[in-house]
């Protein structure tokens, strides 16, 4: 079975990525950056969350990053299914903070228990295809809405989810273009082309994913368009720097 053990997300600027993060989250080894120059507007078609304990730890954690620098886009605040809010790096990245729990069962920490990554396809269920071909299995499924993917040992949950869905629960537009700046190991280099037709990956390095799945535009040339791509894309990728450690390599690997 395919374990997702990190997600890399690409900055114009590490070093000032790696302050942020640090700052706002604490050290981390599931998630990690790397220096990237490529060009992205709005949304960019996946969302993170930091699944933690109560209440008062995603209060804090959200707290600490719009201190950071973060731009809140929904406040803090309780649901139906618990209490969280949503804020949005300054490298454009959009994370959620989130627990089921809706009492304090303590003080406030700073422990993260969960990473989710959440892809917003255009085809939900043809980006669940995509990834079951390449092997995955499928934890929950409820059609066209939302897939769970089972990575039991997985540091990262990974799911799918419709791109205007997704992105109307983060709070922002659904239109965006360009490079997706994120992308997890995976186990092929093998991308898909703007049609979603796989073609060899251009790239040197260790297999990665690339979260992508922007909305379909004119065909632009073929160094742009892999990377806006629907229902997903496969890249390679060289190592990325986990924030607040020493520089690490992107991983992953199967079991079973």
């Amino acid at each position: 079975m395919t374990s997702l053990e990190s997600v890399t997300l690409e900055v114009p600027d590490p070093t000032v990525a790696n302050a942020f993060y640090t700052a706002a989250f604490g050290s981390s080894t599931q998630v990690g950056i790397r220096a990237s120059e490529a060009p992205t507007t709005g949304f960019r078609g996946y969302t993170l969350s930091l699944m933690v304990s109560q209440p008062a730890t995603a209060s804090g954690l959200i707290d600490a990053a719009i201190d950071a620098g973060a731009t809140s886009l929904k406040p803090a605040a309780k649901s139906f299914w618990g209490y969280g809010g949503v804020v949005q790096a300054p490298d454009g990245t959009i994370w959620k903070v989130a627990t089921a729990a809706k009492k304090d069962t303590g003080p406030a920490t700073r422990q993260i228990d969960q990473i989710v990554l959440l892809l917003g396809a255009d085809d939900v269920a043809a980006s669940k295809q995509f990834y079951v071909d390449r092997g995955l299995a499928v934890a929950k499924s409820f059609g066209r809405k939302y897939v769970e993917f089972a990575t039991p040992s997985s540091p990262i949950k990974f799911a799918l989810y419709g791109r205007r869905a997704l992105a109307k629960d983060a709070g922002v537009s659904a239109d965006g273009t360009g490079s997706s700046s994120a992308a997890m190991p995976g186990p092929s280099p093998t991308r898909t082309g703007s049609r979603g037709s796989p073609h060899q990956s251009e790239a040197g390095g260790g297999p990665t994913s690339t979260a992508s799945s922007h909305r379909r535009r004119p065909a632009p040339p073929r160094a742009s368009r892999d990377r806006q791509s629907s229902p997903a894309v496969l890249a390679t990728a060289p190592s990325a720097i986990p924030w607040g450690t020493p520089r690490g390599r992107v991983q992953s690997r199967s079991t079973g």
